[in-house]
């Protein structure tokens, strides 16, 4: 029985055999696990057309970041759909140590904002609407707040800057539960993940859930796997640096903002939209009826049409 546990930095692809779950490995690098320093350059994915109307060619591109565990592929189907309701670019990026973007040990949301600012500049990109879920709505909050000259408009998925949703701090269980998963032997993909999703359930009821962790599963040779995200890291830094926003110092967004929240969710608390006015005193609120905290996956449709009315308003 082989754990499907992180390996130690810097493995070679040998060794990487017999621990599978070991750190990412770039496109660029396949011969060891590099820990990079921020800023990262961020893996992404563009959505736009060849001929775009002349009235919207030159409106600022939607830039989305995904939540804990996710990656640019969850909105596949939601950039392609935002894409054509506003025809506006869309570029939907992995955050670091997530999906196909670098693995660093630095987390926190100074560290992933600067990667947003640093693509943003990368792509010659003056000003763009930012939209993140949970973790990604963290990074987007503190890049508006540090370069509101970088930023268009604001969207926040399920997330605040006041407080921790007692939700969100019983994440920890998922790493433990993804630590403690194992294979037998050389199997398929398919097959590994049948197994792995077995035993993730014991301590996981959502399959929902389960099928979205597994999506972080990949090969990394054949029959050998391991999680793609950093693991380590992300757990390390969960409860200090990703649980909680951190203190801006007095600084705030003017821009238009929306917080757009699931109404089964606890994450944007009514009690606190006072506190958030404070830092984004123009915000707007919106709660969704029969969405949770994965608000864009729950209710595609309301939440599309919100998101596109929203950046379609005139400042």
């Amino acid at each position: 029985m082989i754990p499907l546990t992180p390996g130690l930095r810097h493995l070679t692809r040998k060794s990487l055999a017999l621990l599978p779950l070991g750190n990412h490995y770039s496109c660029r690098e396949l011969n060891t696990a590099t820990v990079y320093s921020t800023p990262v350059k961020l893996a992404y994915v563009s959505y736009e057309s060849t001929k775009e109307e002349k009235n919207h060619s030159k409106r600022p591109p939607i830039l989305i970041m995904h939540g804990l565990f996710g990656s640019k592929n969850n909105w596949n189907s939601l950039a392609k759909a935002i894409h054509q309701k506003t025809n506006c670019k869309v570029i939907a990026i992995d955050g670091r140590n997530h999906g196909d973007s670098p693995h660093s040990p630095e987390v926190s949301y100074a560290a992933m904002a600067e990667d947003v600012v640093h693509l943003l500049k990368d792509l010659e990109i003056p000003k763009a609407v930012l939209v993140g879920h949970s973790m990604g709505g963290g990074t987007m909050m503190y890049t508006a707040l540090n370069n509101p000259e970088l930023v268009e408009k604001l969207v926040v998925v399920d997330f605040s800057p006041v407080g921790t949703s007692p939700s969100l701090l019983s994440m920890t269980k998922i790493f433990q539960a993804m630590k403690s998963v194992s294979l037998d032997g050389n199997v398929s993909l398919s097959k590994a993940r049948k197994m792995i999703d077995e035993q993730l359930s014991s301590s996981i009821r959502s399959l929902p859930l389960r099928q979205f962790l597994l999506t972080n599963l990949v090969e990394a040779e054949t029959g050998k796997y391991k999680w793609r995200i950093n693991l380590p890291a992300l757990e390390k830094n969960f409860a200090k640096q990703i649980a909680v926003f951190p203190k801006v110092n007095g600084k705030r967004f003017d821009g238009s903002t929306l917080f757009l929240g699931g109404a089964d969710s606890d994450y944007i608390r009514i009690e606190d939209h006072a506190a958030i006015g404070k830092l984004f005193p123009n915000a707007k609120f919106h709660y969704i009826a029969g969405a949770g905290h994965w608000v864009h996956a729950d209710k595609p449709t309301e939440f599309l049409d919100i998101l596109t009315s929203f950046i379609d308003e005139k400042q």
